[in-house]
């Protein structure tokens, strides 16, 4: 039986994972399935909301080390990580996935991640236990998998015809961008101001389910399947 952590960046991430990934998972061959908000142990006031990479590599190479029997994985938005070449809050290849195309950001990101976190454990102990995961282009991108049951769980039904507008215009939800005016939670906000993430956010992942997310989101797939494949790697 496999325990799963996931390093999440705020409070909708986190219920996500406690009430909507892990139910998925614990029938496929894991005991546990927990969420961690980054930041400050001891005082949830001060965790959440995304780190610079040194704070957040540190994190997990400490439950690495300390729990050998732990898998890792992340959950944090693409759009929010720090960036700059000269930046020391930046995380691995986020700079450089700016000149790539849409279908290789993430992955590159991912890779740079996971290479870097192999690099600080050094060649005793399993890369395996580790899958990095970053949501293209953010959270919001996913409600938009099922537009009706998104406006449903926010409490304005009548915004379905709009969300699904957009929704329209791109091959998935994950496409839509992230550029500062139409990344997917400013598009919200622009139909709904008074969107806040952490409340109208966990009661629309609650409301859309598992299934449309992961049938309209090919990335978010690929990290599911990974997920579902560990308890036939042990």
């Amino acid at each position: 039986m496999v325990r799963l952590f996931v390093i999440v960046e705020g409070e909708t991430e986190e219920t996500f994972v406690n009430e909507v990934l892990a139910p998925h998972l614990f029938p496929r061959g894991f005991r546990a399935v927990s969420a961690k908000l980054m930041g400050n142990t001891r005082q949830r006031s001060r965790r959440g909301g995304i780190r610079g990479w040194p704070e957040v590599r540190k994190e997990i190479v400490t439950h690495l080390r300390h729990d050998t029997e732990v898998f890792v994985t992340t959950m944090v938005d693409y759009y929010g990580l720090p960036q700059g070449a000269k930046s020391s809050r930046a995380w691995p290849g986020r700079t450089s996935a700016l000149k790539l195309s849409f279908p290789q950001k993430a992955d590159h990101v991912e890779t740079s991640i996971a290479d870097d976190i192999v690099k600080q454990m050094g060649k005793s102990w399993d890369p395996k236990r580790f899958v990095p995961f970053v949501i293209v282009h953010e959270f919001e991108g996913l409600l938009f998998s099922d537009c009706a049951r998104f406006a449903e769980g926010l409490g304005k039904p009548k915004l379905a015809k709009e969300f699904q507008a957009i929704r329209n215009r791109f091959a998935s939800p994950e496409e839509i961008n992230d550029s500062p005016t139409t990344h997917p939670s400013q598009r919200i906000l622009e139909l709904f101001p008074e969107y806040d993430k952490p409340l109208y956010g966990s009661l629309a992942a609650l409301e859309i389910g598992f299934d449309p997310i992961r049938e309209q989101c090919p990335h978010f797939r690929q990290w599911l399947e990974r997920l579902e494949s560990l308890p036939s790697q042990r």
